[in-house]
């Protein structure tokens, strides 16, 4: 018996470590959806990064994973704290300056939205990148910082869609 447990010592403690980075530090996450076409696909696997907001700040156009409801959304971070949000024409203004959007499919455009306020301190207001199906902060509004669980940044799987994403 002591030389079995002395055999599976190593196995368990590898099985430890992984699990505790994958409950804390990083862990696969798939993609739910065509919210985020085309940047990002349903059914891709993702690398979610957990402890990246721990040492860094949020930052606009980051994508990220909010647990709203027990689920998991993905989403692009458009808007920070203190800020106003408007689409006007299709077109992105923060704090009523036009932002270009790189990532968008131009057949992904939305329909017009006008955040009413500013963004509270440790919220975020975020959407998704294919505007016209995506369930984000225009119908649920903004998010508090407790609830994006870390940065989506690099796809795993598929293989053709392998590689880190903006």
């Amino acid at each position: 018996m002591k030389k079995f447990i002395k055999e599976i010592y190593p196995y368990i403690i590898v099985l430890i470590v992984v699990l505790l980075v994958k409950t804390y530090v990083m862990s696969p996450i798939q993609v739910n959806g065509d919210s985020m076409y085309a940047t990002l696909k349903s059914g891709d696997i993702m690398l979610l990064n957990k402890l990246e907001y721990k040492f860094s700040e949020i930052e606009r156009f980051d994508i990220v994973v909010i647990n709203y409801d027990n689920k998991h959304l993905i989403k692009r971070v458009i808007g920070l704290p203190g800020e106003t949000i408007e689409v006007k024409d299709g077109n992105l203004y923060i704090n009523d300056i036009l932002t270009e959007e790189y990532y968008l499919d131009p057949s992904t455009i939305t329909k017009d939205f006008k955040l009413e306020g500013k963004i509270p301190e440790g919220y975020y207001f975020v959407m998704g990148d294919n505007r016209e199906i995506s369930l984000d902060s225009r119908a649920l509004g903004v998010f508090s910082k407790n609830k994006i669980e870390g940065k989506a940044f690099f796809t795993l799987l598929p293989f053709d869609r392998f590689g880190s994403k903006k």
